[in-house]
């Protein structure tokens, strides 16, 4: 988690500064192209086995509007869920343990993005898109000195509605999001099953 957290703060970090050596650029990358970067926040739906809401994400995306109002590109994100499970005896391999767990589900979702944009060149530009591709999903139990951990590939679809704000001519602005997301990896891992992978959040970050 410590890894995760210092990862999230250096990209942050990275974008802050892009915020300032940017502001003398137009507001988008050109005239048709766009991109955006978001700090992730994200809560499992229907995940008996790491179900706790958090903030460990990031996401990624960028593309090029093909029509005046339609844009096509690419996507990539990641999060980390966890949750705490107190002690508790498993029947496992036909012995048993006596153990607390504490369980993660890694996601990394990558793939194509399209989106429906409003108002181009406005200060305020809603949109609504969707993303589609594969997922990467490992899910894991670090429970006394051991882990047990299951990795898997889905396929991955995730509809968005957002909002990219402009407060100044030049410069880049706040893109506001938020999503669902369906991933049809599966894992086991001792005692417990991971079947599909469903998601609510929303994302805060920089538009250009």
């Amino acid at each position: 988690m410590k890894t995760i957290k210092y990862v999230s703060f250096r990209v942050m970090a990275i974008v802050a500064l892009a915020l300032v050596f940017a502001m003398p650029a137009k507001a988008q990358l050109s005239d048709n192209g766009y991109a955006n970067i978001d700090w992730q926040f994200n809560a499992p739906l229907s995940n008996n086995f790491a179900d706790k809401a958090s903030g460990w994400g990031m996401n990624f995306e960028g593309g090029y509007f093909v029509t005046p109002n339609i844009g096509l590109g690419l996507f990539l994100n990641y999060h980390s869920n966890h949750e705490y499970i107190g002690r508790e005896t498993l029947s496992v391999n036909g012995g048993h343990i006596t153990t607390d767990q504490q369980h993660t589900i890694f996601q990394l979702p990558f793939g194509m993005a399209a989106r429906y944009q409003f108002n181009r060149g406005g200060a305020w530009q809603p949109y609504f898109g969707v993303k589609l591709g594969t997922e990467y999903a490992k899910a894991r139990s670090n429970y006394n000195i051991f882990q047990s951990s299951d990795d898997s590939w889905g396929f991955y679809v995730s509809p968005e509605v957002g909002l990219n704000v402009y407060p100044w001519a030049y410069g880049p602005g706040l893109h506001l999001a938020v999503y669902y997301s369906y991933g049809t990896n599966k894992a086991d891992v001792l005692t417990y099953s991971v079947d599909k992978l469903n998601n609510f959040g929303f994302r805060v970050g920089v538009s250009f």
